[in-house]
């Protein structure tokens, strides 16, 4: 049993927890963005995006370079969009 995988698993089940986190993924589907960008599609404050972003880099999901005043954020690693995928099918299952 490889407790290390399973901890490294459940943090990033955790990160993705939450549907404003969720939601800023498949906003960076599209390719990067900055935070001031996702503010007006989320309806959130700078500051609360931030702390989303924030937990989605420690669980590195997502990563930021700086564009002048900006820090662009995109996806570290692709793979998380059949993750996306697959919960989005599930949901629907469920619905049905």
């Amino acid at each position: 049993m490889d407790t290390h995988a399973y901890r490294l698993q459940a943090k990033t089940a955790k990160a993705l927890a939450h549907p404003t986190r969720i939601a800023i993924l498949e906003m960076l589907r599209g390719g990067e963005r900055c935070v001031c960008e996702m503010e007006s599609e989320l309806g959130a404050s700078q500051a609360n995006i931030s702390q989303h972003l924030a937990a989605l880099r420690d669980a590195n999901l997502v990563v930021g370079r700086r564009e002048g005043m900006r820090i662009q954020y995109r996806v570290h690693d692709e793979q998380v969009f059949q993750v996306l995928d697959l919960l989005a099918a599930i949901g629907h299952d469920q619905l049905n």
